[in-house]
Parts: structure tokens; C-alpha cells; sequence
């Protein structure tokens, strides 16, 4: 009988060859609201330059190729295309509704993108993600609602006759020590593509940074996945740290990737040892290049979906490049009631496995959506900047079967629209105007109000949403004016509409972005906004030269 990994391994020169091959041969891109973006998977075929974190591979198959893509300068990152929402106009679609998402890998990405030297694929820019990457200095919740909820309304930097609002959820602060036990599943890939130093290495490095912050209540299981998937470690108390760190350092990284199969053995573990008003949880660390086990990605995408229904949570964390497969960790992530962030480098694992590990082991608030109705006297048009891949359909907010985000503790979640005043012109509406269902403004059109924002959310361990209704006054303030939340978030916004060359990036330039990013520093005690505008420049310089 031929064993399998040797048909894979056979497939993957077969691969390399034909890759070498075809470089060596070749010289020298209307809907309405609740209708999501279509969604294709593309691999981009990038420059990686100045990289001081790739050395030579490893003798396996899959290292293999991942050396010879990189020696031709190209990569097989996957990302899913990204169709920007469109201005919508609030007669035809007054409700705009979408799920909150905390996941904040493209940011890490992109950054990882300009350090070594080149723009990123528009694709690998989710805006959202690049907001939300950020702290902000949103109110703490009161009474027993898990979140609170800050708006603001201010002109657009870009568009001087579009105003731009600004929607904040904070996530109430829990310490460590008033944490549930937490029942954790370290599911990690160590297939040959994860022999790579910024891979297995920092994988290891982030996971001893977690380990670290656990206490006695918690506890600790192992399971490793490459051709086949084994246990590791059985569950063991975080007060046994030096046994729990040994069984990290024993791993070494060979062989295919079945993804499927190591996540039906992590999903077993943590329900054999499921904690009762814990926080049980499959945290996995990849690459992403999910190549041997499940017939397809929407295969393993279904199992994860299905496992969400154990009150199991997913938090997945990507490592690498050359074959980074970010368009499945976002969806696995997604599905799995849980979220996503890229490691680049030990300083992100130290975000966000230690500054912001309550937020990433200690789900808050789940199956988060909002639904904003616009009013139409004040309002002509809106667009939703990001969130893409998570708008829902109208009739989907009061469903309490739809899946939607999650929120940590501590963590805030940014959403902006940008807003056509009445009597403003929309671009590209894509119809004639409507000549019956035009409105005019009256008093009986709560004139002082621009919107109301809804939300809902559950409880962790509830299936029962609960409903928050927000009125959101207008006001006629410029950017200069607005908050250091505002300024900031729109500053990143329109950095991630530059990379983009977004449709929609009016005046936007990189001088812009810089100059109101740094009236928005506020007390940047972590430095992460000082890192982002010395980001901005390094962004300005490669443009400039290509």
C-alpha cells in the first residue's frame, strides 16, 4: 500500500518543479444593505524583501518550496478578495447591519509587509482590523451590560462634505485574578512549513510568553498535528509551568499538514476536560497551509463551525509567510467563536498573548451584531468602511441563531461609517434617483438625529440575545475638534484606504495620515501609536519609490 505523506511529498517537488518552471518561462485587477461582499480566494504573488527572519530551509518537501519561492522573490500568502462596500442611499436601504469583529491580524501583517520592504497586497488590508488593532479610550460599561457604547460625529478628513461617525464598544476590564479557571488546548501545527525561525520558534516563544500569566486554576493540553495528529501533553495544571514548557520545547517541525484531524482530537480533549463557568478554549497556532486531511477548506471550516455549538471557543494565531493562508485562519476564527491575530515578531506575541491576554482567553459578550437605521432627513447616503466579510442581512439582527463577533475583556471594537448629508451627492449609486421615495425634512423627522444605533448581544453561556438601543445626535464638528479616539481611528482608516487605492480615498495622502495620527497620540503608554506613524513614513518612502 503507498503511504500517503510520501504521495504528498512526491506532490510537493511535483509542485516546486512546476513552479520553477513557469518562473523561469515568464517575463514581466449596485448592492444593497445585508448583501455581503463577494469573497474569492486569490494567491498573490508578492516581493519579500530585507527579511532578517528567513534563512535556508529545512530538507523536508514543504520547507523546500517555501525556499524556492522565496528565492524567486514570489509567494503563495493567501488572501480572500475584498469588495469594498459601496455608498448605499438611506431611501432604498435605510438599515446597515453587520457583526462586530475583534480580530486584529491584518494590522500585524501588514506591518511585517512594509518592515521588509514592500506594499502590501490590497487584499491583506482589512481596515476594520487595522482600527481595531488599537486601544481606545472608550468609557468603562456600568450597571450589567458588558460593553459600553461611545459615538461621534465629526467631517470626514478625506471628503469635506461627508461627515464620518464613530462607533465604540469597550469591554468591561477583568483581572487575572478574578478570571475564570481556564481549560486551554494548545492545538499547533509542526508540519515541515513551520520550519522557519519567525515559525515553530516564535510560535514557542509566544505560547511560553501565555504560560506564563496562567495561574494554578488553569490548565494546559498539547496536541501537535502534522501527517498525523498526536497528544502531546494530556491535561496538566499550569502549577506544574516546567512540565507544560517541556513538552514545548521537545516539538519539532516535519511532515504534512491535517489540519482536520488535529482539530477533532483538540475539540475532544477540551470536552474530556470541559470546565463548567470556564473558559474552555482551542487555541491554534499555523501557518495556515492546511494541504492533507479534509477534501476542501469549506470542510474544515464546517467541522469548526460545528464544535462552536459545545460552548468551546477558537482563538487562532497565524506565524510565517511564503504560504501564509490568512483567508482560512479569518474564516476558522469566524466560525469558531473566537479571533484571530498574526505573530510577527515576540513584541506582538507579548500583546497579544500577555497585555491582552484576559481579552484573548475571556470571552465577554458573544454572537455581537449592530444595525444602524439612518435618518433619512439628515442622511442621503453611508458606507460601512470595512467589515466586508461580516455584514449580515437585515432580518438577521433579531436571529438568534445567526452567528456573530465575540468581545474580550478589556477589549474595544471600532466601527466608522462615513455619512453623505442630505442633499449631498452620492457617488456611484450605480441607479437614477428615485423620483417617490425621495424625502424632504420635517419635524417629524427627529431632525436632531443622525442615526440610531442597536445592538445585540448573549451572555457567554446564554443563547438569548439582549438589546441596546443608542439615539446619535448630529453635530457639524471638524476632525480638528473631534476626540483622540475619532482623530486616531480615522487616521488609521485612511491608511488602510491609501494602501487599498480605495475607490473611496478621496484627498486621503500618507502627509495626512501622519499629521492627524500625531494630534491623536494621547498618552501612548505602550508605544503602539508612535510605532504606527514611524509605520506611516516607512509606508510613504516605498511608495514613493515604486
Amino acid at each position: 500500500m503507498i503511504d500517503r505523506n510520501s504521495i504528498y511529498i512526491a506532490a510537493l517537488i511535483f509542485g516546486a518543479f512546476l513552479i520553477g518552471f513557469t518562473i523561469s518561462g515568464c517575463s514581466g485587477e449596485s448592492t444593497i444593505s445585508g448583501s455581503p461582499a463577494k469573497s474569492e480566494e486569490h494567491d498573490y504573488q508578492k516581493q519579500e524583501m530585507n527579511s532578517n527572519t528567513e534563512t535556508a530551509a529545512s530538507p523536508t518537501a514543504a520547507s523546500g518550496l517555501d525556499r524556492e519561492l522565496r528565492e524567486t522573490g514570489r509567494s503563495a500568502d493567501r488572501y480572500a478578495e475584498i469588495n469594498e462596500n459601496p455608498f448605499l442611499e438611506t431611501s432604498r436601504a435605510p438599515l446597515s447591519t453587520f457583526s462586530i469583529d475583534v480580530d486584529t491580524a491584518s494590522y500585524s501583517n501588514v506591518r511585517r509587509y512594509i518592515n521588509q520592504g514592500s506594499l502590501p497586497p490590497k487584499d491583506a488590508v482589512r481596515i476594520e482590523e487595522l482600527v481595531n488593532y488599537f486601544d481606545y479610550d472608550y468609557p468603562q460599561p456600568i450597571g450589567g451590560v458588558p460593553f459600553s457604547v461611545k459615538t461621534e460625529v465629526a467631517k470626514t478628513p478625506w471628503n469635506s462634505n461627508h461627515k464620518i461617525v464613530q462607533i465604540g464598544l469597550q469591554g468591561k476590564n477583568v483581572s487575572l485574578d478574578n478570571l475564570p479557571p481556564s481549560n486551554l488546548v494548545f492545538l499547533l501545527d509542526v508540519s515541515g512549513s513551520m520550519n522557519e525561525p519567525n515559525k515553530l520558534p516564535l510560535l514557542k516563544n509566544s505560547l511560553r510568553i501565555l504560560v506564563d500569566q496562567l495561574t494554578s486554576k488553569d490548565k494546559v493540553a498539547i496536541v501537535a498535528y502534522a501527517g498525523a495528529s498526536g497528544l502531546v501533553l494530556p491535561s496538566t495544571s499550569a502549577s506544574n509551568k516546567n512540565e507544560i514548557l517541556s513538552a514545548l520545547n521537545r516539538l519539532e517541525a516535519g511532515g504534512g499538514t491535517n489540519g482536520g484531524e488535529g482539530i477533532e482530537l483538540a475539540y475532544k480533549v477540551a470536552r474530556e476536560n470541559f470546565v463548567a463557568g470556564g473558559n474552555n478554549r482551542v487555541i491554534l497556532a499555523t501557518d495556515g497551509d492546511f494541504n492533507v486531511g479534509l477534501d476542501s477548506d469549506e470542510e474544515l471550516v464546517k467541522l469548526v463551525e460545528e464544535k462552536r455549538k459545545s460552548n468551546i471557543f477558537l482563538s487562532v494565531f497565524g506565524f510565517g509567510s511564503g504560504n501564509l493562508n490568512d483567508s482560512m485562519m479569518e474564516k476558522l476564527s469566524n466560525k469558531g467563536n473566537g479571533n484571530y491575530a498574526y505573530i510577527d515578531s515576540n513584541q506582538e506575541a507579548r500583546k497579544a498573548l500577555g497585555n491582552q491576554i484576559a481579552g484573548t482567553l475571556y470571552t465577554i459578550a458573544k454572537d455581537v451584531k449592530i444595525q444602524v437605521e439612518f435618518n433619512p432627513a439628515k442622511v442621503a447616503g453611508y458606507r460601512l468602511i470595512g467589515y466586508e466579510n461580516r455584514v449580515l442581512a437585515d432580518r438577521d439582527f433579531n436571529d438568534d441563531k445567526k452567528d456573530a463577533g465575540e468581545i474580550g475583556a478589556g477589549i474595544s471594537v471600532t466601527a466608522l461609517y462615513e455619512i453623505v448629508p442630505f442633499g449631498g451627492k452620492i457617488e456611484n449609486p450605480g441607479i437614477d434617483e428615485l423620483k417617490y421615495s425621495k424625502v424632504t425634512p420635517s419635524g417629524s423627522n427627529f431632525n436632531d438625529e443622525l442615526m440610531t444605533v442597536k445592538l445585540r448581544y448573549k451572555e457567554p453561556r446564554d443563547e438569548k440575545s439582549k438589546l441596546l438601543s443608542i439615539g446619535v445626535l448630529d453635530r457639524d464638528q471638524p476632525i480638528e475638534s473631534a476626540s483622540n479616539n475619532l482623530k486616531f481611528a480615522a487616521a488609521v482608516a485612511q491608511f488602510g484606504l491609501i494602501l487599498r487605492d480605495s475607490r473611496y480615498k478621496g484627498t486621503s495622502t500618507f502627509q495626512n495620515v501622519s499629521a492627524l495620527a500625531s494630534a491623536a497620540k494621547g498618552n501612548d503608554l505602550k508605544n503602539y501609536r508612535s510605532d504606527f506613524l514611524v509605520l506611516v513614513e516607512k509606508a510613504s518612502n516605498l511608495k514613493t519609490r515604486s
